[in-house]
């Protein structure tokens, strides 16, 4: 069997590679037509950073897995193809602001229906809106070769940071295609290569709009478990209550649960925004303006998480942040991968810098380039915590970095302008150990 997938981004790339790890025998090719993307796969240096990943790829790579940029060849002689490309919120025309960008989507479904003359099992890997598979199945059919396609949907449910554990062990893979003959046995195909490392009771087969809908729809349930405890944390500020305290309460509660009780300066990365987006975006189109409200409240709720926190900063810093330096720990939208998108680090750096900050970044794994082309180019980037924090006027921290929790933080404030501020947006250090040094110390949710 050969597999290839198109699209060499943080799905495609860390979704190929555990499958060749785990079926030695399918040949497993990776194809972008970025030249440079391919070049950093095939190189010591890969374009995403996840744990584990490095390994696996130096594994199995020049084996049975290829990163090329030979896209139609690979195509061609697939028996399954993955689709793994962005699909961007559209910033132009109808839907602006809300619904995705399908131009890729539909470029590679004319680039397999160019390229094959064979029978081929095409697979959505892409977040797509519910029923996207038409649009897919419509440009196979303008080519006269629809009959030779079936069209799966086969969301990925991976967190950035854990991506490699969560392949490895997921809590389910969704796998939604026709109910004809030819459409189950495509399933089963695919079923098949996932069920040589995954438990058969933990894939799910449904239809394929089941399976579209449910990727956008978990996104959406997640992220606005977050969006929920960081309204209450704005509670918790002024009534006395510690959100933590309270998420502690409500997430022991079987039906709650304590996952994604987190309260901090808000959700960001590649799907939560962008997928709810996409909710609002479907539900008005259909005719629901209630239930598009509803999601659309998720995004409001974030966005006013990140002011809250640039306001308090500002507020504590006697309300002027001319000529003071604030030193921002954190870039990454989390911690464990170099993904910026999204992140609220670069709304709040760009207030900042507004109101007249100069602003001292630093972050384990984005490169100095990418977050002042996200800022600005007069953004500083320092090599390390202690550099970035020096005569600093304030400290943030921004992602939830395992390093800047092991910090000297006793060190850093010797070299810190006093009063020395320290605002944890990802409420992951002792504040009562920080006030102890002498730090001016506030985390999001405790008054």
């Amino acid at each position: 069997m050969k597999i290839c997938c198109i699209g060499a981004g943080y799905v495609g790339g860390p979704t190929m590679a555990m499958i060749a790890k785990k079926c030695h025998d399918i040949d497993v090719a990776v194809v972008d037509l970025n030249e440079e993307r391919i070049a950093a796969w095939n190189s010591d240096c890969l374009p995403i950073y996840e744990p584990g990943l490095q390994e696996i790829v130096e594994e199995r790579r020049g084996k049975n897995l290829t990163f090329s940029t030979e896209v139609k060849s690979h195509i061609k002689s697939a028996d399954i193809i993955f689709i793994s490309v962005g699909t961007p919120t559209k910033d132009y025309g109808i839907g602006a602001g809300q619904a995705p960008e399908l131009g890729y989507i539909e470029g590679c479904a004319r680039m397999i229906a160019e390229a094959c003359d064979g029978p081929k099992i095409v697979i959505e890997k892409s977040t797509v809106p519910v029923r996207t598979a038409e649009l897919v199945k419509s440009v196979f059919d303008g080519y006269n070769k629809g009959h030779l396609f079936e069209i799966l949907s086969n969301p990925e449910f991976l967190a950035e940071g854990t991506a490699i554990t969560d392949l490895e062990n997921p809590d389910r893979v969704l796998i939604g295609g026709d109910s004809t003959e030819s459409g189950k046995k495509a399933v089963q195909t695919v079923v098949d290569v996932y069920n040589r490392w995954v438990p058969r009771e933990k894939i799910i087969t449904t239809n394929v709009w089941s399976s579209e809908l449910s990727k956008l729809v978990a996104n959406a349930f997640l992220a606005q478990r977050v969006s929920s405890i960081n309204a209450i944390s704005a509670v918790c500020e002024v009534s006395g209550a510690d959100v933590e305290e309270v998420a502690n309460a409500i997430g022991m509660d079987s039906r709650i649960g304590p996952k994604f009780l987190k309260s901090s300066v808000g959700f960001g990365g590649s799907c939560f925004q962008k997928d709810i987006l996409n909710l609002v975006y479907l539900s008005g189109h259909f005719g629901l303006p209630e239930v598009a409200e509803y999601w659309r409240q998720v995004i409001t709720m974030n966005e006013y998480q990140r002011k809250r926190f640039t306001r308090k900063v500002i507020h504590s810093l006697f309300n002027t942040l001319q000529g003071k330096r604030i030193a921002v720990l954190g870039f990454a939208f989390k911690k464990d991968t170099n993904d910026t998108r999204e992140s609220a680090a670069i709304y709040i750096c760009r207030d900042l810098l507004e109101e007249g900050a100069d602003i001292v970044v630093y972050d384990p794994q984005v490169p100095a380039e990418e977050i002042k082309h996200l800022t600005s180019d007069s953004t500083k980037i320092a090599n390390s915590a202690e550099e970035a924090a020096k005569d600093a006027h304030a400290v943030l921290i921004l992602t939830e970095w395992d390093e800047f929790v092991a910090l000297d933080y006793a060190a850093i404030y010797k070299d810190m302008v006093k009063p020395a501020h320290i605002f944890d947006g990802r409420n992951i250090l002792d504040l009562e150990k920080l006030e102890s040094i002498g730090f001016k110390a506030s985390c999001i949710g405790k008054s």
